[in-house]
């Protein structure tokens, strides 16, 4: 096996857990809206591991991204389905449902009172992850 192909396993299989954290924060943030619940050390730390296992996601991708066949700097990469999707759009989504991922992260600290925080969560992860599932079911398959 060779270390771009081990990277690549890893980053499929890795999906799977950021994705199980993001939807698990969501859900705990909409019961936390409608139920009008506290925002507790519980929420703290599935949002945190959520971002976490993101931005992880994120590093191994970069790392994948300077080596993998797939990424092409050249005017017929973008021409070709495949090769414009990992050169260009793919890490673009990522990066922006990330930061979306890291706002609400953000917006969840600083925010006072506890249903401000779960909405924060609620809508930036959300937003994010449906960025996350538009990259995955866009990748191109042969």
């Amino acid at each position: 096996m060779t270390f771009y192909s081990f990277l690549q396993h890893l980053h499929s299989g890795f999906r799977y857990l950021v994705l199980v954290f993001i939807v698990l924060a969501i859900l705990a943030a909409l019961v936390g809206l409608t139920g009008n619940s506290p925002y507790t050390d519980r929420n703290r730390k599935l949002n945190l591991f959520a971002l976490i296992s993101a931005h992880t996601q994120l590093l191994i991708g970069i790392v994948l991204y300077f080596i993998s066949p797939f990424v092409q700097f050249t005017k017929e990469a973008m021409q070709q389905k495949t090769l414009r999707y990992f050169t260009a759009e793919h890490w673009i989504m990522m990066v922006v449902a990330i930061v979306l991922i890291t706002i609400g992260h953000s917006k969840s600290k600083k925010a006072p009172l506890p249903q401000a925080k779960h909405k924060a969560i609620f809508t930036f992860y959300l937003l994010g992850l449906i960025i996350i599932a538009a990259g995955i079911i866009l990748i191109p398959r042969s």
